[in-house]
């Protein structure tokens, strides 16, 4: 059986990792980016949730793209970002195994 990645699952991942990788040295506009890129991912995986009905991924990727809000960014000192940055890669892996998408081609064959 072929395994199926949806969007929101390799936004997730590729979150999770830019995320950690924020944890070593990068000029400010990695952080800007890594802003903007982490609330896309939460809002998308919070629209995704609430398709699939559920409904505490929703707030808590709603909470997520608050969090990470590039439009009116949050005053946070480094290393509290760091924790920040750890735990979202952590919430955004974990969510793979909770919120997931099911495969169109394997609905319409037993559908």
């Amino acid at each position: 059986m072929k395994t199926y990645l949806s969007f929101s699952v390799i936004a997730r991942i590729v979150g999770s990792v830019l995320l950690f990788w924020a944890l070593s040295r990068h000029p400010y506009g990695y952080f800007t980016v890594l802003r903007w890129i982490v609330c896309a991912v939460a809002l998308y995986s919070a629209y995704v949730s609430n398709s699939l009905k559920r409904l505490p991924w929703v707030w808590i990727f709603g909470l997520v793209a608050i969090v990470f809000n590039p439009l009116v960014p949050m005053k946070i000192d480094r290393v509290t970002w760091g924790y920040v940055d750890v735990a979202t890669g952590v919430l955004f892996i974990v969510s793979l195994f909770i919120v997931r998408e099911h495969s169109p081609k394997h609905e319409s064959l037993n559908g």
